[in-house]
């Protein structure tokens, strides 16, 4: 008896094969997950922690360029198919490009989930081996670590979504970026409502997580970290949204 994946599961294997083919995307996907252990072991050997910050903050110090970076690789594959021309023969073989959509989330969500929980959860570890015991507040990495992970996993979803607007590598790596940078670079200049502006930043969302002592709220909100983390998913979520109702429009 012959039994036949479904659709979504052939569309997510498909994609795992060209996510492992890749260059680009296994490269800086492997920069994702070395960043934090870098910033870790940095950190701690310059003695540069802040005294009012956590262990746990001043070991994830990078984790927010590896966020950027997580965005970076979401947006790397759809915008890679448009630049190979292999988007053509991948909506030749799944018509309903909402699997194909679904499958791309789900691959690069599922990735950067499992990559930023293992490779934050050591740096963390690190950062308690090589700090000096007791002069600097502990944190709570638990439960933590698991929506840092989460964040990740988000940024890698707005960065495919970007991807599936623009299309254009280039474009596509500058717009998601900007995206995570641009809330709290330009919240100083929307005087006292800083902290709506800058707190809508996936960073901001991370930073809260981390508890370090950068995420103050008069800079970031005083909303709390779950529910920042919940809203940039809500916004994320609309976003990849309208990215689907364009791609069933377009030609190709």
């Amino acid at each position: 008896m012959t039994t036949t994946a479904a659709p979504g599961a052939q569309a997510l294997a498909y994609e795992w094969i060209k996510f492992r083919s890749v260059r680009s995307t296994v490269w800086t996907t492997v920069a994702t997950a070395v960043l934090p252990v870098l910033g870790a072991v940095f950190v701690a050997t310059t003695g540069s922690l802040q005294s009012d910050d956590t262990v746990l903050g001043g070991s994830l110090t990078l984790s927010v360029v590896a966020q950027m970076l997580a965005a970076v690789v979401g947006a790397l594959v759809m915008t890679g198919e448009y630049s190979s021309g292999t988007i053509q023969t991948t909506f030749a073989a799944r018509p309903r490009r909402s699997t194909v959509l679904a499958a791309k989330a789900a691959l690069v969500a599922g990735v950067m989930y499992v990559l930023a929980l293992a490779s934050c959860t050591l740096a963390y570890l690190v950062g308690d081996a090589l700090l000096p015991e007791g002069r600097y507040a502990q944190g709570e990495p638990l439960p933590a670590l698991f929506g840092i992970a989460a964040s990740f996993a988000v940024a890698a979803v707005l960065g495919l979504a970007v991807g599936t607007l623009v299309r254009h590598s280039a474009g596509a790596v500058t717009t998601v970026i900007g995206l995570l940078l641009l809330p709290s670079l330009f919240g100083p200049l929307f005087g006292d409502a800083e902290r709506w502006i800058a707190g809508l930043s996936p960073t901001a969302a991370l930073e809260k997580l981390t508890q370090t002592s950068d995420a103050a709220a008069d800079t970031v909100g005083s909303l709390g970290p779950w529910p920042s983390l919940l809203l940039v998913a809500a916004y994320t979520t609309v976003l990849a949204l309208g990215a689907l109702v364009l791609l069933r429009r377009r030609d190709v």
